[in-house]
């Protein structure tokens, strides 16, 4: 039986990219641009801007954001938890490593608190979501593109880093052009910036597929462990029998 050069796991982060971006842009299509919305393309128009918010601000638009930005909340954190076990043991400085987890985590924070708040609700806490999301996405972009460099994995670091660099710096430049734009009320150039900055960060998240293919990750189950961490211990007060290890060799 040959041997499976690459990680099934390498489906995670192009899958979450896909599907977030597929989800993001259904919203923005079926919102009602006739009525509601201006489109993308269009420089002038009486209707509201196109800012994924807007997009989101009336039914189905609403109900399927709300969807996929649960779903991409869960799918983000869980590549986060993945990218910390896959470092783990070949970092020099856990700190940094552990920081990035915190730091992601409370992106994905962000991105429920968008998701379950919708704009049309109450748009100062789905803004606060937002801002969220973004500053710590992009806090998220450059320790992971330092830690990229540092490790140099399977000595694919400076490749891999020299591309996450790039897609950190644009970031940082739509976030400060979507910023500007948006407080000088040049609305319509903002939501095409908004737009840009999403699509860049789901692309930084989807280039993690290079480094998963290298590992499998697994659940393993044995009847007894040494050294319980306080999660195992946790779950032997739910079973007794089992205790659930998270291995990634």
């Amino acid at each position: 039986m040959t041997d499976v050069m690459w990680s099934l796991w390498v489906l995670l982060p192009l899958l979450y990219s896909v599907f977030t971006a597929s989800g993001l842009w259904l919203v923005y299509y079926v919102a009602p641009t006739e009525i509601w919305l201006t489109p993308l393309e269009s420089q002038y128009g009486p209707f509201d801007p196109p800012y994924i918010g807007n997009a989101a601000y009336t039914q189905p638009g609403s109900c399927i954001f709300g969807g996929v930005m649960n779903v991409s909340a869960f799918m983000g954190f869980t590549i986060a938890v993945l990218r910390y076990r896959q470092l783990k043991h070949r970092m020099d400085k856990p700190w940094l490593n552990i920081s990035s987890l915190v730091v992601f985590s409370f992106a994905c924070v962000g991105m429920l608190i968008t998701a379950n708040i919708p704009f049309s609700v109450n748009f100062r806490i789905s803004n606060i979501g937002c801002y969220i999301t973004f500053g710590l996405g992009l806090l998220f972009c450059w320790m992971q593109t330092y830690i990229t460099l540092k490790v140099n994995l399977m000595n694919e670091g400076r490749k891999v880093g020299f591309i996450r660099f790039l897609l950190s710096a644009s970031i940082t430049v739509c976030m400060i052009l979507y910023f500007y734009l948006m407080f000088q009320d040049f609305d319509r150039s903002g939501a095409r910036c908004q737009w840009v900055l999403v699509m860049l960060l789901l692309v930084f998240l989807g280039t993690f597929a290079i480094e998963f293919r290298h590992d499998h990750f697994y659940i393993e189950c044995r009847e007894s462990c040494e050294n319980p961490s306080k999660m195992s211990e946790m779950l032997s007060d739910v079973s007794k029998s089992n205790c659930v290890t998270f291995v990634n060799p």
